[in-house]
Parts: structure tokens; C-alpha cells; sequence
């Protein structure tokens, strides 16, 4: 029993400690409450996991609640992107709920409130509001407009609520203390005046909640017992008691804010303000470019829900604000596609190797394993000719002791095929290797059980026939920033570090096995790396994106700590 609750994180022990002290299991309710207002990205990822992995832990539903309260930056697209990544994910919600399903009760409690005292309407500028606010340090000071009889803030707060006024020229305030330690609760704003059409009200709305207001007594409604935000909103949470103390009745679920770190990380920024001035701007092709941090990025560029799920286990709940290393997450798609993805065979910077003693007409298909990580993943048929192309990079006319791929007289085995060895080379008129010439041992096919093909050479090489070669453009993604922590520079803007090598696209020749690809289909290229069928493909032009190189950076940082 002392393992298991070592085991738990800080969030599931409250949990177990408020089932122990009498909540039965069967009130357990969680909620993911995104606003409609960007895509979700990575960092979003950690609650999804959360709240969700929360429900199958106890067998508990879970909603889905849209904090729609500012229709001047939702819509509903926003809204059908979440769903899916949701989905995509492979999490099911209870139900799909909005804040907007409550704006009528919201507005009859607000009306309850002026009743008793405890609201008035204000119609000071923003930033006198903000001056009276005072400082951590020193108390607020009462509005001019604090005592105002309940009579008149009815009648003012009705016609805020029929669009008499403009937007900006009034709000309703929380009367609770201006001298608070707690800036939040010196008399937060309840309702202010938007005028601007909902995705789902349409303009029968004139005033909007705050989010301080709506998000409590939603989960209230809903009757959620344990409500996780992320740590910015630990210091609302004594508001948050406060707004239900408003409404609370005995014998009903009386919701806990509990709060934990949101995931930051590296070499990327996470403030959907910032996503949005990326894709406005555009530095990046949408939502959804596979350089972004967001779950749709992730997805095109070929991450898989098990790798953001496992991303999320591995880096955990936390108490305080941290940064993860992006290789991390690297690391978790590498070790899901090493289990999973077929191998095949792509040069993306290719250069024609001859083979001078293989006859011109002829071609061979030779067996090649999908994947050796896979027992029963089986075989494919790979075809060979006389015309290959293979990495430039994988020849050098002169090579050094320790360079143990193709060179001028050293011998080196073409995967799946024979041994070969270079003899020449013929260059354009720039003086660049155009061909490299070879000739291989005959008896030297691999798998052959002849005694030349047990011979050991010590390079092995990755090819692609050329008269078989399928054409692809092959986009190279890096990062998107060159900095480790772009928006944390205060005196500079986060975008003087956007990486301007994030993106190069070059064209490559791939086996034709990938002729039977579908859109999101994931590869390793053997020994270039992984990458994915992208959504602008077509049947005679594919397009393939780089999702992660083979290169291990994680094991080498966790080696350090």
C-alpha cells in the first residue's frame, strides 16, 4: 500500500485523500476546458493526458467545456480543431458543454448578487479601474461609483445587458475588498460589454462573463469535484471559493480548483497569442505547419498520439513552472516509430552510382525486412538495376582511416544487395561528381548463402534504383527557433529568433513501395530518419516530411544528469 502511494502523483493524492475522507468514488467529475481561441498545442497535450488519464484511473467522466466568453477571438473552427486533436488523441469526452449554455444563469446569479449588495456597475475607464487597484505591495482604493444604490446598478446593468451602451463604457464589479492582499479579489470584474457576434449566441448577448466568473460556476453546474488548472491561476483560486460561495447549496459537489505547471518547451513559444502572430504573419503555413508546437502540427509532421501521450507520463505533473527539453519529445516519437514504422529506402541528396559489370538490361527484386523491430511485419520486394543513386555524402574520392562508406578502391555493401567497389568517377563541367563508377562481386547478393556474401565489409549503404526511383519533395523541418527560450529575451521581440534554416525542402527518390502510401503514412528512410505523407500530396506528386532525424539527443542529455 506505501508503494502505490509513492507511486502517485501530487494531484492523484489529493484525490485519494478527499475519497478517503468521505467523496464518494462515484462523484469523481474532471473537465478539460479549453477557450475556442487558437489550436491546442503540446502544452495543452499535458492537461488533455491529465484530466483525462484522472477518468480512466477512476472510471470517472469527463466533460469537454468550451470557455466560449470572448467572442472576439472564437470560432468555430477553433472549436472543431479541439475536437479533434481530442479525439485524435484517442480520449472520449462525457460531454460537450459550453460556458455560453449557462450565460442565462450566469447573468440571474449576477442579478442575485446586485440584489444583495455584493455587485455594482461601473463606468470608470479601464485604466482608472486599473490605478485604483494599487499595487502588491499597497491597498486598493474604492471606486467613486462603489456604493451606488441597488436600484440604479439594476437599472444600468439591464441596459448593459440590452446594448445601450458601448462597449467599454461600463462593467459590473464584485464588491468584495479593495484592500485585499490578493489582488484578484479587489473587486474583480464580473461583465463587460463586447460587441461582437458568438459563434454560437449570435448577438443576443451584449455583455460576456469574465473568466474568473464563468469558469467556477460552470463547474459548479456541471457538479466537477476536482478542477485542475494550470499554476497561473492559483493565486484566482481564493476568488474562485469566493464566487461559490455565491451560489453553493448543501447537498451539492462543491468544486476544488487544484492547480499544477503548465509544459513549456524548449526551442518553441506556447502562448497561443504568439502561435497566432506566426501564422498571421506568416512565418509559418497555418495552424497546422509541422514546425509548430501545436497538436495538429505535431500530427502532420508525423508524431503519433502513443508519443505525445508518453511524452506526457515521462515529464510528469509538477508543481512549479519548468522548462522540458524538446529532445524528449523527440525521443518518444523515435522510440514509438522504431517499434512501428516499415523501413525503406530514399536518397534525398542523391548522386548516380554505375555499375560498370551489371548487365544494362537487367533488374532483380530482392527481398528487404520492413521492420527488424517487428517480428511479424514481414517482407517487401526492392527493385535493383545497373543505374543506382546513393547519398553523396556516402562517397569520397579520398577518404580518411575512420570514413567506412564508398571510396575509390574500398569495398562496401549496398543493403539487401552485393558488395561493391568503387573504381572512378565522371564530373560535369563544374568539376562535381556527376557519376560514380563501380563493380560489384556477383556472387556476393545478400542473404545468398554463398561464401562471398558472408564476407564482411565495414560500410553498408542505403540506394534506390534509379529507373524504379519514385521523385519526391522532401521537406527538411528543423526547429523553429535557434534559441532555447525565445520568448523569455525582454528586451527583444521572440521572432528576431525564428530559425531561417527551419524549412528546406529538397528533391529526393524513394523505392516504389511508397507508391502505396496514404496521406500520414509514417517511414523510416534507413538511416536518414523518420519522416511522413503529408496532406498536400497527390498520386503523382508525393510530398514527404522530415518528423525527426535518427540522431539520439535525449540518452546524451539524461546521460549528463
Amino acid at each position: 500500500m506505501e508503494e502505490n502511494t509513492k507511486s502517485l502523483n501530487f494531484l492523484e493524492q489529493i484525490i485519494e485523500d478527499d475519497l478517503a475522507s468521505g467523496l464518494p468514488q462515484s462523484k469523481l467529475r474532471f473537465r478539460f476546458p479549453p477557450e475556442p481561441n487558437g489550436y491546442l498545442h503540446i502544452g495543452h497535450a499535458a492537461s488533455i493526458c491529465l484530466n483525462f488519464g484522472l477518468g480512466l484511473k477512476y472510471n470517472a467522466p469527463v466533460n469537454l467545456r468550451f470557455d466560449d466568453t470572448n467572442p472576439a477571438a472564437e470560432e468555430q473552427e477553433y472549436v472543431d480543431a479541439i475536437k479533434n486533436d481530442i479525439q485524435w488523441l484517442g480520449f472520449k469526452w462525457d460531454k460537450e458543454l459550453y460556458s455560453s449554455d449557462y450565460f442565462q444563469q450566469l447573468y440571474d446569479w449576477a442579478i442575485v448578487m446586485i440584489q444583495e449588495g455584493k455587485a455594482y456597475v461601473d463606468n470608470q475607464s479601464s485604466e482608472d479601474i486599473a490605478k485604483q487597484k494599487g499595487t502588491p505591495t499597497q491597498a486598493g482604493t474604492n471606486s467613486p461609483f462603489r456604493d451606488r444604490s441597488i436600484a440604479e446598478n439594476m437599472d444600468l446593468f439591464l441596459k448593459m445587458k440590452n446594448g445601450d451602451f458601448p462597449e467599454g463604457s461600463y462593467v459590473l464589479r464584485a464588491k468584495i475588498d479593495m484592500t485585499s492582499p490578493n489582488m484578484h479579489m479587489r473587486d474583480p470584474i464580473m461583465y463587460r460589454i463586447i460587441n461582437a457576434s458568438h459563434h454560437r449566441t449570435g448577438t443576443s448577448w451584449k455583455i460576456y462573463p469574465m473568466y474568473d466568473w464563468a469558469h467556477g460556476e460552470s463547474d459548479y453546474l456541471e457538479q466537477i469535484s476536482h478542477s485542475i488548472c494550470t499554476l497561473e491561476f492559483k493565486s484566482h483560486r481564493e476568488l474562485y471559493d469566493w464566487y461559490l460561495d455565491q451560489v453553493y447549496a448543501e447537498n451539492t459537489i462543491r468544486p476544488k480548483q487544484r492547480e499544477f505547471a503548465r509544459r513549456n518547451l524548449s526551442y518553441t513559444v506556447m502562448s497561443k497569442r504568439k502561435l497566432l502572430k506566426l501564422v498571421e504573419e506568416k512565418h509559418v503555413a497555418g495552424w497546422d505547419d509541422p514546425r509548430m508546437p501545436t497538436i495538429s502540427g505535431l500530427r502532420r509532421r508525423g508524431y503519433t498520439p502513443q508519443s505525445i501521450i508518453k511524452f506526457s507520463e515521462i515529464a510528469g505533473i509538477a508543481k512549479r513552472d519548468n522548462v522540458t527539453d524538446v529532445a524528449l519529445l523527440e525521443y518518444c516519437i523515435k522510440d514509438d516509430l522504431n517499434k512501428t514504422a516499415p523501413r525503406i529506402m530514399g536518397v534525398i541528396d542523391p548522386v548516380k552510382l554505375v555499375i560498370t559489370n551489371y548487365p544494362a538490361d537487367a533488374e532483380e527484386w530482392l527481398d528487404a525486412e520492413n521492420n527488424q523491430e517487428d517480428e511479424n511485419a514481414g517482407y517487401r520486394k526492392v527493385p535493383f538495376s545497373k543505374e543506382l543513386y546513393i547519398e553523396r555524402e556516402d562517397f569520397k574520392e579520398e577518404a580518411h582511416k575512420k570514413f567506412f562508406r564508398l571510396s575509390i578502391g574500398i569495398e562496401v555493401r549496398l543493403k539487401n544487395a552485393y558488395i561493391i567497389k568503387a573504381t572512378h568517377v565522371v564530373k560535369d563541367t563544374y568539376g562535381l561528381i556527376a557519376e560514380i563508377h563501380c563493380t560489384y562481386d556477383t556472387d556476393s547478393l545478400s542473404g545468398s548463402g554463398t561464401e562471398a556474401s558472408k564476407r564482411k565489409v565495414k560500410g553498408t549503404l542505403h540506394w534506390v534504383s534509379v529507373k524504379h526511383a519514385v521523385k519526391s519533395e522532401i521537406r527538411l523541418y528543423d526547429r523553429l527557433f535557434n534559441h532555447e527560450a525565445p520568448d523569455s529575451q525582454k528586451d527583444k521581440d521572440f521572432k528576431e529568433f525564428i530559425n531561417p534554416d527551419s524549412l528546406k525542402i529538397v528533391t529526393g527518390f524513394i523505392e516504389p513501395s511508397v507508391k502505396l502510401a496514404a496521406i500520414g503514412d509514417r517511414f523510416q528512410f534507413q538511416r536518414l530518419g523518420y519522416f511522413c505523407l503529408d496532406k498536400d500530396s497527390s498520386k503523382d506528386s508525393l510530398i514527404f516530411n522530415r518528423t525527426v532525424t535518427l540522431k539520439d539527443t535525449w540518452a546524451k542529455i539524461s546521460a549528463k544528469e
